[in-house]
């Protein structure tokens, strides 16, 4: 059974940086895609980050240039560092694996003074 685990969450301020990790079990492959998501009070669910099997990764306009995902292959865990965090970057973020219904259960990150 495949199970995410998100983890690194917390109350930053402005400008401050939060690394988050999302732990996997039950993956039989290696190099696994995987996504960053975030969800904010009132609003729909969008993807932040995306690492794909070959290491591409991609993101929105709106982090671009302040987050980057990274991916330990061996011990199959995707990383978001996120800089310059932003308050309407404030939300519950969860990791995803391509390809399946395999969401993590989210981690709440709160940027504020």
């Amino acid at each position: 059974q495949v199970q995410l685990a998100e983890s690194g969450g917390g109350l930053v301020q402005p400008g401050g940086s939060l690394t988050l990790s999302c732990a996997t079990s039950g993956i039989m492959y290696s190099r696994p895609g995987m996504g960053w998501y975030r969800r904010a009070p009132g609003k729909q669910r969008e993807v932040v980050a995306r690492i794909f099997i070959n290491g591409s990764t991609n993101y929105p306009d709106s982090v671009k240039g302040r987050f980057t995902i990274s991916r330990d292959d061996a011990a199959k865990t995707a990383y978001l560092q996120m800089n310059n965090l932003k308050p309407e970057d404030t939300a519950v973020y969860y990791c995803h694996l391509h390809g399946t219904l395999n969401w993590g259960q989210g981690t709440q990150v709160t940027v504020s003074s």
